[in-house]
């Protein structure tokens, strides 16, 4: 009785998981029908993407120390209400300006449900080897859900407008509510470390300040006020690195980042999300915008890339008992290089297949990583620090993904307004402007444009796999994880309340 209530508990948990984890991608397949109806530039449209990831990475760490204090399900109960009810509200948005502060606030309701998820199913679960099946679905579902975003973005974008994207949320939400105090546990700490409320605004100040200098850099063509935001960024973040190392109980324990083992992953995964967060974005809208598949069919077309991930994950256990972990999660990111190489050759008659066998072994290779990452970051470190660590990863997956978007999306701006000689800031631009235009002039511009985005789609490719290179270069050179025992956890019944 005791595990059956515990696994229909975990069910009602994979919702949120799920959910934060496709709002991060599922308005990739969007971008385009959203921009010509909300008339969004080229950097509105990269804020759009990416505000929800960076509050969900700003935010994640504090959102884990606040469930300690006021209760676990509080918080997850109070995220998802406050989700479901944003979520609405975007559906109906007027005005790209009006979308970005929602999405953000979306990122803050996020950032409590990541922490809260896993957090409880430590609390659920508490014999080891159920307790890593279920972390090992729980991840599964999180990353799964990332890229299978776009999938469900296209289908429901052939039937309805770009909003029913934000209100699929909705239903879910509802659910968690109605179900989640019956199946959940309650769970606080006594021991709960203050909130750092300075470390929070310096963090996010830090974060937003380079995001945006990095953005701007791509369209001003006097480029004083993005290098002043870049400077500025910098000199907050050194400010916040400099607090936590202070602090008794930091809200960032950066001490971590000592550990060899640890800091190898962790580098492995935000750089592994800005490479396939970018990867994502460029893919999407390049079959779309270049190839003229409808947003359905590029749904079908992108489903590669999530089924990669959700194989290359659930496969990951499995390759760890044949072989040393560092060795599977090194091999699977040479894999996605060469899927990302694979990218490099898009173009003409061969585009389509080139497109589609690269995002699936890209993702393909990425789930070793994924699935055996956590579990390398937590054991490098003593079980009283393990708590820290799981944030520093959680942290680090969502502000890889959101990064990847500023990053890449930038870069491929800049390549793309290069070939356009700076007469068209986006794709998307240019295919409402050829509506305007002489049918002659009209195809002429269309052409252009789509060569120059192809372009950016190689660039983008090229970059992608020198970092899984680099990353698998990376991970080999660094010592094994020693095992520690785990820490003893609270009955479940005895922390249902």
């Amino acid at each position: 009785m005791r595990v059956n209530r515990a696994w229909l508990g975990l069910v009602v948990l994979m919702l949120p998981t799920l959910l934060v984890a496709m709002d991060m991608t599922a308005l990739l397949l969007a971008l385009p029908r959203l921009s010509a109806d909300l008339g969004a530039t080229n950097v509105q449209q990269l804020w759009i993407s990416d505000s929800y990831g960076l509050m969900v990475a700003g935010l994640v760490i504090t959102m884990g120390t606040l469930g300690d204090r006021i209760g676990r399900r509080r918080l997850l109960m109070i995220g998802g209400a406050a989700f479901g009810v944003l979520s609405v509200v975007a559906a109906f948005a007027v005005s790209p300006l009006m979308l970005i502060v929602v999405r953000a606030l979306l990122g803050v309701a996020g950032a409590t449900l990541a922490p809260s998820t896993l957090a409880l199913i430590t609390n659920m679960f508490r014999e080891e080897r159920q307790r890593g099946k279920a972390i090992a679905i729980w991840a599964t579902c999180q990353f799964t859900g990332g890229a299978l975003g776009p999938v469900l973005a296209g289908v429901l974008l052939q039937h309805f407008w770009w909003g029913s994207v934000f209100l699929v949320a909705v239903p879910a939400m509802a659910l968690l509510l109605l179900v989640g105090p019956a199946l959940l546990p309650e769970f606080r700490s006594d021991q709960a470390g203050r909130l750092d409320l300075a470390g929070v605004g310096l963090s996010l100040a830090a974060v937003l300040l380079m995001v945006y200098g990095i953005k701007q850099l791509s369209v001003e063509s006097v480029p004083v006020v993005p290098a002043v935001a870049l400077v500025v960024g910098a000199a907050v973040g050194l400010l916040f690195v400099r607090r936590q190392l202070r602090l008794e109980t930091p809200l960032l324990d950066l001490r971590l980042l000592r550990n060899r083992p640890f800091t190898a992953v962790l580098v492995a995964l935000v750089f592994a999300g800005i490479a396939m967060a970018g990867t994502g974005l460029l893919v999407t809208q390049f079959l779309q915008s270049v190839l003229g598949f409808s947003p359905a069919a590029s749904a079908v077309l992108f489903a590669p890339m999530g089924l990669g991930v959700a194989v290359g994950t659930m496969a990951a256990p499995a390759l760890a008992r044949r072989m040393k972990q560092t060795t599977a999660i090194a091999g699977g990111l040479v894999g996605s290089a060469l899927g990302s190489l694979l990218l490099v050759g898009a173009d003409g008659a061969s585009a389509l297949p080139l497109v589609m066998t690269g995002i699936a072994v890209l993702a393909l290779g990425t789930g070793p990583l994924f699935a055996l990452g956590t579990g390398l970051v937590v054991g490098s470190v003593p079980p009283e620090r393990a708590g820290s660590a799981a944030s520093m990863s959680e942290t680090g997956n969502y502000f890889g993904g959101s990064l990847g978007f500023a990053l890449l999306g930038v870069l491929a701006a800049v390549v793309y307004r290069g070939r356009m000689d700076g007469t068209s800031d986006s794709l998307a631009g240019a295919v409402a402007a050829s509506r305007h235009l002489p049918v002659g002039q009209g195809a002429e511009l269309l052409h252009t444009a789509r060569e120059a985005f192809t372009a950016s789609l190689h660039v983008t490719g090229v970059v992608a796999a020198a970092i899984f290179a680099g990353l698998a270069v990376l991970i080999l050179t660094m010592r094994p994880a020693t095992r520690t025992a785990p820490a003893a956890l609270p009955d479940y019944e005895a922390t249902r309340s």
